[in-house]
């Protein structure tokens, strides 16, 4: 393993507390889940998978999407093995807490109630491989996101476990998420006081971007951020915050650096056309300064640095959670991610007071 260049400056961040709020476990193997699936269901994923919509892929040099120093000695793939994940994450960079967002693609199956088993499985692997293993780990609630119904029950039965600090969905959905099929789903949040995830991923029913399939790679990988702004937007519009006016959203891994425009563009657009969503008591620019929290990975920099400051303040200091996307290839170190020249506070809010706040996470 090779550890980053440190200088003075970096060191001096290093010592910061640092909650990561996007990490991402994997399965060691297929068979891992196997035991926590009942029999039925167990048969069904011996005998045909996961069976979902196809999107883009990673780039073949990059298996899993993983850091090329991320794979174990183990042999296991990344993301899927505790003891390397302590030595090359947690320990390395002494953070405090990590939040666990799998991305097993079993949320969106085509199959809800095997989409609800897998889920569960999945949950109850979490709890016995990670959680109950590593006091430094959350971990997010996987869903069946498609079914609002089968979705909420599984929030409900998982959060009784401490450990569970978030309900997870992906970014591309079959419908926009203000639609009221996913409204059980939020309730079911409410009520547990767990935020919703929204995280990079996902096929949806049709074509990932806006304007149909696209030819390469890094189209899909830049342009989750539309299908961030159109479920911001959707959430807002349906009036999700005024019948569940407790709900908290975070965007994970979706980029920020949109999200000021976005307010501006929507709050001009509903001046003009407030008549069709009456619903709306506030301006949206007011729900997603209330409603939204965004992680920093990928950090959006622009080239003159002053103008990163001018961006921070538009999305709100108080908004924006530190993420190291591990083991992807995009991963960003704790202690290189953000830009010089932030004052202390604003560093400290940033690398971890906010989901400290947001996820009621106790003092190490």
């Amino acid at each position: 393993m090779v550890k980053p260049a440190t200088h003075p400056a970096a060191d001096r961040r290093s010592r910061l507390a640092v909650i990561d709020c996007d990490i991402h476990n994997a399965l060691p193997s297929e068979a891992a889940l196997l035991p926590y699936l009942p029999a039925r269901w167990r048969r069904q994923y011996e005998l045909f998978g996961l069976r979902g919509r196809q999107g883009a892929y990673y780039p073949r040099m990059v298996p899993h999407a993983a850091r090329t120093d991320a794979w174990p000695p183990s042999g296991q793939p990344p993301g899927s093995d505790l003891t390397f994940l302590r030595e090359q994450l947690l320990d390395q960079y002494g953070i405090e807490y990590g939040i666990l967002n799998p991305l097993i693609g079993v949320g969106g199956q085509l199959n809800l109630e095997y989409s609800a088993a897998l889920a569960r499985a999945v949950n109850e692997w979490q709890v016995a491989e990670w959680l109950e293993k590593e006091p430094r780990l959350r971990a997010a609630i996987v869903v069946p996101y498609e079914d609002g119904a089968l979705a909420a029950a599984e929030v409900r039965r998982a959060a009784a476990h401490p450990g569970f600090v978030q309900v997870l969905v992906l970014s591309r959905t079959c419908e926009p998420l203000g639609r009221r099929k996913y409204w059980p789903l939020y309730e079911a949040a409410v009520e547990r006081g767990l935020p919703v995830g929204i995280h990079f991923g996902g096929t949806g029913a049709g074509p990932i971007t806006g304007c149909g399939w696209p030819s390469y790679y890094i189209e899909d990988h830049v342009g989750v951020a539309q299908a961030m702004q159109a479920q911001v937007v959707s959430l807002v519009c349906e009036g999700v915050f005024e019948v569940f006016p407790s709900l908290k959203v975070v965007l994970i891994e979706g980029g920020f650096a949109w999200f000021p425009a976005l307010m501006w563009r929507l709050d001009a657009a509903w001046r003009r056309l407030k008549e069709e969503v009456p619903h709306l008591r506030r301006a949206p620019s007011e729900y997603l300064r209330t409603h939204f929290w965004l992680t920093t990975q990928p950090m959006e920099e622009p080239h003159r640095p002053r103008y990163f400051l001018d961006i921070l303040a538009q999305v709100g200091v108080e908004r924006l959670m530190f993420a190291t996307d591990y083991p992807h290839w995009d991963f960003d170190a704790p202690d290189q991610a953000l830009p010089s020249g932030l004052a202390d506070k604003v560093r400290r809010a940033i690398m971890a007071e906010n989901a400290r706040r947001l996820y009621r996470l106790a003092l190490a």
